[in-house]
Formats: C-alpha cells, structure tokens, sequence
C-alpha cells in the first residue's frame, strides 16, 4: 500500500489577502481539523501536494501529515481547485482516532471487463453507474479500493449494491442507513444499431424508373 507522507508548517496569518499571497510564494493555505482537539492552519508546497494529488489512492488513504517534524495520521476531506488553471487552493485534513471508524469514499475497479460473458459472447457494453463508494471502517481496515468483478454478467444483467464484495471490517455506508441495497452499480447493455439515412429509397425509386417499360408514344409523334 502506497505511503503519503505530507510536509506542512504552522500558518501564521489568516484572511484572503493572505492567502493570495501564499499561493503567489507557491503555497498552499490549510486546515487541520477533528479529533478532539483546536483546528490548525497550515500551509503545504504547492508541487509536493500537487504531485500527491495525481494518484487515486491520495484520496482514500490514510495520510501521514507531518506538521514542524511531529507527525500525525489524518485523511482528506476537502481540495479546492482552481476552475481553469492546473493549481490547487486549498485543503482541509482531518485527525483520525484508529479506534473510531471513519467514513471514506473508495474507488471501484472494475475487473475482466474484457472477458465479461456479455461483452465476448453478444458484443454487449459495460456500463458504470458508480465509480466510487461511501464505507465506514476503522482506519487500519480502510480498502485503497473496492473491486466489482463483471465477468459472469450477461447482457441486460446488473451488478447491485447488495452483490458487492467488500473487505472485512468494511461496510457500505447507503445500506448501513437504510438505503436501497437494489441499487445498481454496473450493468451490461445491449449494443445500439443505429440507422443511417443516407437517401437510397430515392435512388432505388430513381433506378425503378429508368428500368420501367416506356409509355406508348402518343399518336402523331
């Protein structure tokens, strides 16, 4: 399991000016926040964080945020990213207690798409209607992911939540509070055949036409 070790200092000051001119010096303004105790701001490395944000699993793992050398697990609960430019504006992390379960959204992996029973033998496609998964758990049970395997799904069948297989000492969030365990999460549709106009009735009129035997001339010509 991949290791995320976050470096972070204690931010002084606080306001939006100030945290312009943070992102200007090529930081990145944050919050720290949960367990019991006060909420910190923080401030990251830009590139660091940015370089960390590329890999899925940052957002499901625990995080090892190390603050002035002390070093802490928390998970992350808010990115705000710019709406245009490749460039993070702020975080927010939160402690973990590893003897309280925690709610994380997971991914879902979906594997043998290509030898699912649907797609080889019906030329049928994969649909996702999740791609990622709301669980509780304790900390050192928290999944990098969930895998949904396709391989036995046929055209017009569903994989639903209840059917998912997930790790022990994991649950799914929705059926823990009553939601719909029917609920689809991936299923297999039958290919669409489209119809394309492309005028040939009017040809084939157009040839019927010059094929037709020719009226009789009228008389006098």
């Amino acid at each position: 399991m991949e290791v995320f070790d976050i470096n972070a200092n204690l931010r002084e000051v606080q306001g939006k000016g100030a945290s312009r001119r943070l992102r200007r010096a090529g930081l990145v303004p944050a919050v720290l926040y949960g367990g019991g105790d006060d909420p910190v701001n923080l401030q990251l490395e830009h590139n660091d964080l940015f370089h960390h944000a590329q890999h899925e699993a940052f957002y499901s793992h625990i995080l090892n945020l190390v603050i002035d050398g002390k070093s802490q697990r928390v998970v992350l609960r808010d990115m705000q990213r710019h709406p245009f430019k490749p460039s993070i504006m702020h975080i927010d992390f939160q402690r973990i207690n590893e003897n309280q379960a925690i709610t994380m959204r997971a991914p879902l992996h979906f594997i043998n798409e290509e030898q699912c029973v649907g797609v080889k033998t019906g030329g049928g496609i994969i649909s996702h209607l999740l791609t990622e998964l709301e669980i509780s758990c304790l900390p050192k049970d928290l999944p990098e992911y969930i895998e949904v395997d396709v391989l036995e799904l046929e055209i017009g069948e569903s994989l639903h939540l209840s059917d998912l297989k997930v790790p022990e000492g994991v649950q799914i969030s929705t059926l823990l509070h009553g939601g719909d365990p029917a609920q689809p999460v991936v299923s297999v549709q039958a290919p669409r055949i489209e119809t394309v106009e492309t005028g040939a009735p009017e040809a084939i009129d157009a040839e019927a036409a010059d094929e037709a035997p020719a009226e009789d001339a009228p008389d006098g010509e």
